[in-house]
């Protein structure tokens, strides 16, 4: 048995209910993410329709090899916590912890890189506000709002994945997780999961469609 992991919380009958719950529990946050990411990106389609020369002015500003990079990054941490997680159902300990911290190690490689291109635009004077460059136009100002605004609020969270997974592996490393309960680590899993999609949207929007300037 692992611990008290092995059975279930006071307000469960068995740990298969509790599991289900915090499953449900978790896609019920997920989709109110869902809505808040979505109302972003609707309106960002929006302008983006109104104003394509301009956000295709914008686009080419961003870095397409670093954008590029970072995508690559989030889909592999993707694989390491998928790792972690079928670690954790088949109760391997060492494996499952040394999932989790590569991917901790690629959330903070993301932000690394990410911080790298930040600077890039603060030194061109891409940060909207009064240092902006405005020979650009309040268009393509619009864009880098847009730009900042949802790659600001992705960082973040990130941010808050690491502190996830750095709990959860902190677990692990004091009882590791076993196939009668792998909960917490399932549910983180699906948070780093919907962290690493939202991405996959802002990459192609923010990098890749329309950088033709016509």
């Amino acid at each position: 048995m692992n611990g008290g992991r092995a059975f279930p919380a006071a307000q469960f009958e068995t740990l298969e209910q509790q599991h289900d719950t915090a499953r449900l529990g978790l896609w019920c946050f997920l989709a109110t993410e869902v809505l808040f990411f979505g109302g972003l990106f609707t309106s960002y389609t929006v302008y983006r329709y109104l104003y394509p020369h301009a956000f295709a002015v914008g686009s080419n500003h961003n870095n397409l090899l670093l954008g590029t990079l970072n995508t690559a990054v989030l889909l592999t941490s993707s694989l390491a916590m998928a790792l972690a997680v079928r670690a954790a159902q088949l109760g391997k300990a060492k494996a499952q912890l040394g999932w989790l911290l590569l991917t901790i190690a690629f959330a903070f490689g993301f932000l690394v890189i990410k911080g790298l291109e930040y600077s890039q635009h603060i030194h061109e004077h891409l940060l909207p506000g009064p240092g902006f460059d405005h020979s650009l136009g309040r268009q393509t100002e619009l864009f880098l709002l847009y730009y900042w605004l949802m790659t600001g609020l992705h960082a973040l969270h990130v941010i808050i994945g690491i502190g996830i997974l750095s709990v959860i592996a902190w677990l692990s490393w004091r009882e590791p997780f076993t196939g009668e309960y792998y909960s917490p680590m399932e549910m983180s899993g699906l948070y780093w999961h919907f962290v690493d999609i939202v991405w996959v949207f802002l990459y192609p929007l923010l990098y890749l469609i329309n950088r033709h300037i016509s």
